[in-house]
């Protein structure tokens, strides 16, 4: 019979996300087959799944922390922001609605059906399902017709184990607190808690732990201690991105109001040689960038008219007077080309608007979504490039007999004529050991093998959560579920 446990936080940010993966890496590695869930995700940092959707990166993370492939089943209900109140949903991997935040919450209650279908396909293929939650359950004003964290428990019969934030400062209130303001039949469900994020001496908390179980009557699995190779591994939420210092090469990256699938920064992050600032807003883009690159956008067009606003228009032309390379990535692509066009109103009011024109393209939008997982060779040297496409619109113009990516025989990407200025839809191409060394040059490239890197960083982890949570209490406080 398969088991499952589910995770909560008395906040939002507590660690959730990678409590899972760690958990999740230290039961495959002791033989068990894991499957990780989350019901309901909030987050343009999408995946693309071997089934050929898409969900939540951390939920891809999580999959790859168990050793299976992402699959749509893992996140059934994603929500992408668009705006500031409102977002496309994705129900099990495919575009379902737009929706504002005040319409969604009346149709949460429909969608208990998908998550539950999705979760008892998942119980048919591991032993343990690890479970995330949203947010905390102590939001009781969104309790009714809930399918992130108590609604779902209580439907799959999950129990569950909460986890707070002590670096936030505050946490015996967080977890005390979380049971006062439950209705008694939510409280119900939680079997016991963990303290995660502990700098310093752990043993200093001990009474924090017998303070909490005196209150609550609920088990202590542990004090997880500060995770310090936390950030190489990559982030979901758009807070989580920061810059790092490295070497002498500095890449800008321009943090775009509705920046999505910034996972292209990980690889360059775990680059020792290179350093990436993240201009917020309001900032400039500094004159000594050797490279900007331009993310993905959750809206283009809205997006496009943010860059402008912050003079980074102006900025980006003072840098490639200056010589300095420029790199634009989906959203960012579109945004380089002379002209993008939504003559349907995909994004909003129907519209064609003026790009920067630092590329000779034009894009189109248009409802259909390119999903894929995608194999490529970069032209230039002949590697193969590995990443995914999800976007929406479809480029051209003279610029694209530069293109500089093959994708089985069809050119992809566009570069100005003397290679300055690139653009492309492939995401997670700095993924890609070899590819990446020739983008950035012989003198900057490490011989960081990525993939392996994050791999190394998942066991040490599952070590991390070995060693200072209570694994086999865990497994027992599991319960049985499945169809």
């Amino acid at each position: 019979m398969t088991k499952a446990i589910m995770i909560q936080g008395a906040g939002s940010n507590v660690g959730k996300s990678m409590l899972v993966a760690g958990i999740a890496r230290a039961f495959a590695n002791r033989g068990l087959s894991v499957a990780p869930f989350k019901p309901q995700n909030m987050s343009n940092n999408a995946a693309v799944t071997i089934d050929g959707g898409e969900i939540g990166r951390a939920q891809a993370l999580q999959a790859l922390a168990a050793r299976r492939e992402a699959h749509t089943d893992m996140n059934p209900v994603l929500l992408k922001p668009e705006t500031d109140t409102g977002a496309q949903v994705i129900v099990q991997g495919k575009r379902w609605d737009t929706m504002r935040a005040r319409d969604y919450a009346k149709a949460k209650p429909k969608l208990m059906s998908a998550v539950l279908e999705s979760f008892n396909r998942l119980c048919s293929t591991a032993d343990l399902i690890v479970v995330e939650g949203a947010g905390s359950p102590a939001e009781v004003n969104l309790r009714a017709g809930d399918i992130a964290n108590m609604g779902f428990a209580e439907a799959a019969r999950v129990p569950v184990v909460l986890t707070g934030d002590i670096d936030r400062g505050g946490v015996i209130a967080q977890v005390v607190g979380t049971q006062t303001i439950l209705p008694p039949n939510d409280a119900a469900h939680i079997k016991a808690f963990c303290i995660n994020k502990f700098r310093g001496d752990v043993s200093l908390f001990d009474d924090g732990l017998t303070a909490i179980t005196a209150h609550t009557g609920w088990p202590s699995l542990g004090v997880i201690p500060w995770f310090a190779e936390a950030w190489k591994l990559p982030a979901e939420d758009v807070m989580d991105i920061a810059s790092r210092r490295g070497g002498a090469y500095k890449i800008a990256v321009p943090r775009l109001a509705r920046i999505a699938n910034f996972d292209d920064l990980d690889p360059l992050v775990a680059e020792p040689n290179v350093s990436v600032e993240i201009i917020e807003q309001g900032r400039p883009l500094p004159g000594d960038a050797d490279l900007v690159l331009i993310p993905g956008s959750k809206a283009t067009i809205a997006d496009l008219a943010f860059f402008r606003a912050q003079g980074w228009d102006v900025d980006l032309h003072a840098h490639i007077r200056r010589g300095g390379r420029v790199l634009g990535i989906c959203g960012g692509y579109q945004m380089l080309g002379t002209q993008i066009s939504d003559p349907m109103g995909i994004e909003g009011a129907a519209t064609t608007v003026q790009g920067l024109g630092f590329l000779d393209v034009q894009t189109q939008m248009s409802p259909q979504k390119r999903l894929a997982r995608t194999s490529a060779t970069y032209l230039p040297t002949g590697d193969a490039v590995e990443g995914y496409e999800i976007h929406l619109g479809q480029t051209s113009g003279p610029d694209c007999t530069h293109a500089w990516l093959s994708i089985d025989g069809r050119a992809e990407g566009a570069a100005s004529a003397n290679g300055q200025i690139m653009g492309c839809y492939l995401h997670g191409l700095f993924g890609s050991d070899a590819f990446r060394a020739c983008f950035l040059g012989q003198s900057v490239s490490s011989d960081l093998n990525y993939a392996a890197d994050v791999d190394a960083v998942l066991d040490r982890l599952a070590a991390h959560m070995e060693q200072h949570m209570d694994l086999d209490l865990l497994l027992e406080l599991a319960g049985p579920v499945g169809a």
